[in-house]
């Protein structure tokens, strides 16, 4: 079990969540306290757990938390989300492979907070931007299936 305290914005100066870490057999749990109350989140990995948990407790509160897991232009490719359980991603940039790897509740001066929609809507993007860098499209649907991709 790990425990996180992030920063978030939009809410008070210097305002955190605390946020607990565990798994259970093959689910990945998060436990988030914000002013007051405990939301909890369980999926196949801890990023898909954090983007739960951003959907149902923090945005409806006007929040973000200031981390990599909630930054723009951040995301988990599908074997780090297998074998690594979610806990880091890629620092991807249009027109570019990702190289990179974060852990998801590190922070950096790169985060760019965003809503969940607005993370998977740059990665639809930045998925899209690899297809003129790659020959033949199978290459780009091993790709797309690598980063978890549902789109091809």
């Amino acid at each position: 079990m790990s425990e996180h305290s992030l920063f978030v914005i939009g809410g008070d100066d210097d305002e955190t969540i605390s946020i607990v870490q565990s798994e259970t057999g093959r689910s990945c749990r998060l436990m988030c306290a914000v002013r007051g109350e405990t939301h909890q989140a369980e999926e196949a990995d801890f990023f898909k757990a954090l983007q739960t948990l951003r959907r149902r407790a923090l945005e409806p509160k006007g929040l973000i938390p200031f981390c990599y897991g909630a930054s723009l232009k951040v995301w988990p490719s599908g074997m780090a989300r297998d074998m690594g359980r979610g806990l880091k991603a890629y620092k991807i940039e249009k027109g570019r492979q990702a190289s990179e790897l974060v852990g998801i509740f590190d922070s950096g001066p790169d985060v760019i907070p965003a809503r969940v929609a607005l993370q998977e809507e740059y990665a639809e993007e930045w998925l899209t931007s690899l297809r003129g860098l790659m020959p033949g499209s199978s290459l780009i649907h091993r790709i797309m299936h690598w980063f978890g991709s549902k789109r091809s």
